[in-house]
């Protein structure tokens, strides 16, 4: 009798038992239930709270870095003034080529003032001043501004600009959120990707313009002075120590005409190695190293 007592206290103990772990059970199945909604309301209000806070965000690095965002603004519009030169439906093309070289002037002042802050009356300062990209740019604009509009002069501010302004936009999209904008993300990854075959392009430009500026001189749109001008601006352009673009651009060239003229007859061959002669007679010759 007692052995039987103890089987069925034993089978009902047992019995309790099992509602037990398996209540257990479900309440933890519930809780992580439960968390598992909780982690998808998160994801599901977390682009919301990204799409409230972006213009917040963007505000507040505008105010913060207010002469960067000045720059990708003059930049933006230079593309703007570009595309409406090259279609002129809004404006007509002198004063989108105005425009365009207007704000350039505003670029590349706003970039001298960051460089070069301090403002003196002294050799130093010029030399330091002169030796800038921004103070080439700007020279840059000041002297086609009173020629007749073309292509050919706005080609190597806008690929500056385009460049410049595809890397401020990646920040200021990293900024906003990490998905945001994949079709500005893709352009512009485009364009990082071909920013050296952009800057060459630039560097060739720059040189081709010096013989079509004496092209405009001799039909009357442009001053006498221009190529005057112009051909000081590609001696810092060659000598510019941001940029060794133009300096490749020229190398290039000169190999360029070299096989060519091995491979012309001897008359047409002397022609060329005379003209690269003459133009290596007035490139800038290398400053020495000074001393450590």
């Amino acid at each position: 009798m007692s052995t039987t007592n103890e089987q069925s206290s034993f089978d009902s103990a047992q019995g309790d038992a099992q509602p037990n772990a398996s209540s257990g059970t479900s309440q933890k199945q519930q809780q992580q239930q439960q968390q598992q909604q909780r982690e998808q309301q998160q994801q599901q209000e977390q682009p919301q709270q990204t799409t409230q806070n972006a213009p917040a965000k963007l505000l507040q690095h505008f105010q913060t870095n207010r002469i960067d965002s000045a720059l990708w603004a003059l930049r933006l519009l230079v593309i703007f003034f570009t595309i409406s030169y090259v279609l002129p439906i809004l404006i007509s093309q002198q004063s989108a080529f105005s425009k365009v070289l207007l704000a350039n002037a505003a670029i590349s002042a706003l970039r001298l003032h960051q460089r070069v802050p301090a403002f003196s009356f002294s050799r130093e300062f010029l030399a330091r001043l002169f030796a800038e990209d921004s103070c080439h740019y700007m020279m840059y604009s000041l002297m086609f501004f009173s020629i007749r509009p073309t292509l050919l002069v706005l080609i190597p501010i806008v690929l500056y600009s385009v460049l410049h302004a595809s890397s401020y936009s990646l920040k200021l999209l990293d900024l906003i959120g990490q998905n945001s904008w994949w079709g500005a993300r893709f352009i512009i990854s485009i364009v990082e990707f071909q920013a050296a075959n952009i800057l060459k392009a630039t560097a060739f430009c720059e040189i081709f313009i010096m013989p079509y500026t004496i092209v405009l001189t001799f039909m009357a749109h442009a001053g006498l002075m221009t190529p005057i001008i112009y051909y000081h601006y590609l001696v810092m352009r060659y000598s510019s120590r941001r940029n060794p673009y133009p300096r490749n651009a020229f190398a290039e060239l000169g190999l360029a005409f070299e096989l060519l003229a091995a491979r012309s007859p001897p008359v047409i061959a002397k022609i060329i190695r005379g003209g690269i002669g003459f133009v290596k007679r007035f490139a800038p010759q290398p400053q020495p190293a000074p001393a450590q």
